[in-house]
Parts: C-alpha cells; structure tokens; sequence
C-alpha cells in the first residue's frame, strides 16, 4: 500500500501558490443580486418546498373545502332560510377568513428554519436583508390565490354567482392576496420572536379567532349590540369583507379598499422594521 500511495504522489503535478491564486481569482466577482432577484429566489425556494413537501397544500385545499360545506349548511337555513341563499353573502366573507387564517402558517415556517439553523447560512449571503422574509412572502401569496380558487370553485358548485363576472373575482382576490400578504408580516414577527412553532401556532390562533369571527363574514353588524358594532364596523376584517363581496357584487366600493389597503399599508410599515430588527438580532 506504500508503495501505491508513493507512486501516485508522483504521479500528481506540482501546484505553485501562483496558479492556485489564479484559480481562486480566475474571474470577476459576480454582481451582487438585486433586491427583486434575491426575494424571487426565496419566493421559488418557498414554492419549491411545497412540491418536495405536497402535504403542505392540505390548509389550501381541504381546509377551505371544509369551512365553505360547515358553515353554508350549518348557519344558512337558520339565518337565510336556505344554504343557496346564505351562500350569496357567506362566500366571500368565508373566502376571506379562510385565506387570513392561512397567513399564520408563514411564521411557522420562519420559527421552523430558524430551528434548523438555514437561516444562520442566508444571514451570511451578500444579499438584501429582507429578501428571506419577502421571499416566504412572495411564495404564501401562491398558496392564498390557490385557497382562493378552490373556494370559489366549491362556491360555484353549490350555487354561487358572482354578479361581478370574472372581473370582479379577479380584483377581489387580488385585494384579498395584497392584504394578506401585508397581514402575513405579523406572523413573521412571531415567528422570529417565539422559541417553538407551537408558540407561533398559539398566539396566532389568539390573534386571529377574534379578529376573523368578530367582523361581518357571517352576519350583518346591525343584528350586533351598539358595543359590539363599534368594534366590528372598524375591524380591518371588516373592511376586507366588505370590499371583496362588494367587487364580486359588481360594485366598486372605494371607501372600503382604500380601507383595507390602509390597513395593509400600516402592517407593513408597523410590522416590516420591527421583523427585520428581530431578523438582525437573532
């Protein structure tokens, strides 16, 4: 066997520190990516995730699937006198609940990378700082849109019409994925603050139960005592609500998109530095 190695070291040429210098330098340094290329490749990264790991694509299929059928049978022939009927005002409420009560999974997946130590790797790229958080953004926006389809597809079947055709669907899902995609900055921020997904699934679930049933989803806020109706008339849920039903009516309720985009605007400005602070200091 010495003999052997012996043989082969001879057989290698010699490597001088000028032309393993050149190696190493041989070219250019490539350009640092943008701040839109590098978010774009977290947004594939995400998407990605969800083709290795299908099972992810369960809250975006059955779970929407499951609150259209409960709720339209449970609650439309008590408050319409049919399910075809409460269907009408039900759907886009439900389609809006549904895809903000999603948003929350965005921050169980940043406590689940961060738990695995990937983000201790992106943290030492020469890219821009958020463009990890835009990315899990960018790639959630997918699986909202996803939501969105199977919903009103389920919708459709058991007797839903749009009166707003294909355009007033579209701008009502495109308001819905906007909002949410503000809405999901939240959740990012507990992802990064909390020590378990079990604690971003908890807190979550605080934040939103009230926020998603206290709103006009299911009922008019007049039936609700005056108390109440304060609360609800001014719920960013509410105003989402109201637009996205209203667009898929064939309306355009300016007062009430320039309300929820408001509202996304201000999580975004409210909830984007304090996540990219927590990002900088984990």
């Amino acid at each position: 066997m010495s003999t052997a190695t012996t043989t082969e070291n001879k057989d290698l040429a010699p490597v001088s520190t000028e032309s393993l210098a050149a190696l190493l330098v041989a070219g250019e340094r490539p350009p640092r990516p943008s701040a839109w290329s590098a978010s774009m490749t977290f947004g594939w990264r995400a998407v990605l995730k969800i083709k290795h790991v299908p099972e992810q694509l369960f809250d975006v299929t059955a779970f929407p699937i499951m609150m259209v059928l409960m709720y339209t049978y449970l609650f439309g022939g008590a408050l319409a006198g049919s399910p075809k009927e409460y269907i009408q005002f039900l759907l886009p409420g439900i389609l809006v609940m549904s895809v903000v009560m999603i948003t929350m999974y965005t921050g169980v997946s940043v406590n689940t990378d961060i738990e695995k130590g990937v983000f201790d790797r992106f943290r030492s790229l020469p890219i821009w700082r958020p463009s990890t958080m835009v990315g899990y953004l960018l790639g959630d926006a997918l699986r909202y849109t996803i939501a969105s389809v199977v919903m009103l597809t389920v919708g459709i079947i058991l007797g839903y019409r749009p009166d707003g055709g294909v355009g007033g669907v579209l701008a009502g899902i495109a308001l819905l994925v906007v909002f949410s995609f503000a809405f999901s900055w939240i959740w990012t921020m507990f992802g990064l603050m909390l020590r378990s997904e079990k604690s971003v699934m908890g807190v979550s679930m605080m934040v939103i139960f009230p926020l998603t049933f206290l709103s006009n989803v299911f009922v008019d806020p007049r039936t609700m005592p005056g108390w109440l109706q304060a609360f609800v008339n001014n719920s960013p849920i509410t105003h989402l609500s109201s637009a996205v039903r209203e667009l898929m009516a064939g309306d355009w309720p300016a007062d009430e998109i320039a309300w929820s985009l408001g509202w996304a605007g201000l999580f975004v400005l409210v909830f984007g530095p304090i996540t990219m602070r927590l990002y900088n200091r984990k």
